[in-house]
């Protein structure tokens, strides 16, 4: 029996219809004809601005999103914190590639930001951003690529630089750490470079500012292994947050027509090993470099709290946290929270129409990963005979 199986504990948060919900929706998710024909349909609802998001917020949102702005998010960080579990408020509206949209994404970062420190205890543990959400695309792509910026993509690059800087400055300034996610490989260098500039300026004294390796690439190690030699040598702390990755298909798809060697790893089994190599090596250099697991694969979760344990760390040493999204992986989450670990969970949120392309892809990876709906459902039937048991008792 798995140590994540206790599904009481998973679902203590869920009332009897949450449960009948959650099961209903998952099911509908393990079509993939109906995931397609969902998505499909809600695009073209949006894109006509008919009347469907009253009904996306009651079903699919409300799965995955803890609500429209952070003060709506409230009631669930508060009701999570109540069993262990913080919050990373994930201000979810992407690919917005003018001036004044990046802006007031920037504004909504910093908001979220002071939002979380001012709600510190009540469950908002870390914080985080996009770098594409401080600046276009094609603007940390051509740095990628190593190609010369116009005088105008210039001052738009001191713009970026900028926004990365105020946004890890104002954590620093409240000693609330700050994760930056992770994007394609093909833009990735550009922000890699910015955010080691800025663990080196706000890491001195802990890890504040921390970078997103996606471990279906295989050069991530090499990578954290070249920047650890970096970090002891400039003398500052690394942290990290590690996830399996959101691209793949795509990232294939452009190496395929581009003639060039796939960055992904050659198999999903390639890729668990990855990720799991990275979580020995930061457990090993642990002094150096703080670990947030990203992770709905149990043996992941399992591996990196049996590591803590051989160290002889404590299950909620600061610098170790787990962590799963919103609406899914909840056995891992509240199990791993009971022990005494830090658990959090990335709680999307924004207007329903924005936060669409988020939830479509969530959808679309629970259908696509092996066995992720399956085990949702497994979980959720579980404990409604449970709970029909208890109640017949």
């Amino acid at each position: 029996m798995s140590r994540f199986s206790d599904t009481q504990t998973a679902f203590a948060l869920k009332s009897q219809s949450e449960l009948n919900w959650a099961y209903r929706l998952f099911k509908l998710i393990g079509s993939n004809t109906l995931t397609r024909v969902g998505t499909a349909l809600t695009n073209f609802s949006l894109k006509l601005r008919l009347p469907v998001e009253g009904l996306i917020k009651r079903t699919v949102f409300k799965q995955f999103c803890g609500g429209i702005s952070e003060q709506d998010c409230l009631p669930v960080i508060q009701k999570m914190h109540q069993k262990g579990v913080g919050s990373v408020l994930d201000y979810s509206v992407e690919g917005k590639e003018d001036e004044s949209s990046i802006e007031a994404t920037f504004e909504k970062t910093m908001e979220t930001i002071d939002f979380g420190n001012l709600h510190r205890n009540e469950g908002i543990p870390i914080v985080v951003f996009k770098p594409t959400g401080f600046g276009r695309f094609a603007i940390f792509q051509k740095l990628t690529e190593k190609k010369a910026l116009t005088p105008e993509e210039e001052k738009e690059w001191e713009r970026i630089k900028s926004r990365f800087d105020a946004a890890c400055k104002r954590a620093y300034e409240y000693k609330i750490p700050i994760l930056v996610d992770a994007e394609e490989s093909w833009m990735q260098t550009a922000a890699d470079d910015l955010v080691e500039e800025m663990m080196q300026k706000y890491n001195k004294e802990e890890p504040i500012v921390y970078n997103t390796l996606q471990m279906y690439r295989h050069d991530r190690l090499p990578y954290l292994k070249e920047l650890y030699e970096r970090a002891v040598d400039k003398g500052f702390y690394i942290g990290v947050k590690i996830v399996r990755g959101a691209y793949m298909e795509k990232e294939n798809e452009r190496a395929a027509e581009l003639g060039y060697p796939t960055p992904i790893c050659p198999s999903k089994q390639a890729t668990d090993d990855n990720y799991n190599a990275v979580v020995r090596y930061i457990i090993d250099h642990i002094d150096r470099i703080a670990l947030f697991a990203g992770t709905h694969n149990e043996e992941s979760a399992a591996l990196v709290m049996d590591l803590m344990h051989k160290k002889g760390l404590q299950p909620n040493d600061k610098r170790v946290w787990i962590a799963q999204l919103y609406g899914m992986s909840d056995h891992i989450s509240f199990n791993a929270s009971k022990e005494g670990y830090n658990v959090a969970k990335y709680l999307p949120f924004g207007p329903v129409r924005e936060v669409m392309p988020y939830l479509i892809r969530r959808a679309e990876e629970n259908t696509s990963v092996a066995g992720q709906t399956g085990r949702e459902l497994t979980l959720l039937k579980a404990e409604k005979k449970r709970r029909k048991e208890t109640a017949n008792q």
